[in-house]
């Protein structure tokens, strides 16, 4: 098991003391909805394969801080009670800056976000919102878990 869903756990745990859960996972045909909308909305972006991994554990995550974006709303087969930071629509208004589109944003903070460099593989913590690098991180793994070790 990846370090990050032993600290999904612990969210839940945390969750689950106020009468909350985490999202339920999206699905492969939400999933497969949301690679063919990428690439009529945002070109020809690969959702990272480790990413896909995440949202089939939880759509998105939005705890302490910390949001991790998920399928987009309108993709989803059921109707769910909470906002969802969606994918598409969050790298809409992340890429109205040029040197943004370097980026495929995955989440955010009140100081951070977190994203995957293609052209260099790698996935960073940026500043929020100077775009300075913060850290540099090998695999999404990495990234992800760093974050919610920040925020339990």
């Amino acid at each position: 098991m990846t370090q990050w869903k032993g600290l999904l756990i612990e969210i839940e745990k945390i969750e689950g003391e106020y009468g909350r859960s985490l999202r339920d996972s999206a699905s492969d045909i939400e999933i497969i909805k949301m690679n063919h909308t990428i690439q009529k909305k945002l070109g020809n972006i690969i959702m990272p394969e480790p990413y896909i991994e995440f949202l089939k554990e939880v759509n998105g995550l939005d705890f302490n801080g910390l949001v991790m974006y998920g399928v987009d709303e309108d993709l989803l087969e059921k109707e769910i009670d909470e906002e969802i930071h969606g994918f598409i629509e969050t790298n809409e208004l992340w890429n109205e800056n040029e040197w943004q589109k370097q980026y495929i944003f995955l989440g955010d903070s009140d100081t951070a976000w977190y994203c995957y460099a293609p052209k260099e593989n790698v996935y960073v913590e940026l500043d929020k919102p100077s775009g300075t690098l913060i850290q540099s991180f090998k695999s999404f793994d990495a990234m992800l878990s760093d974050a919610l070790e920040t925020i339990i």
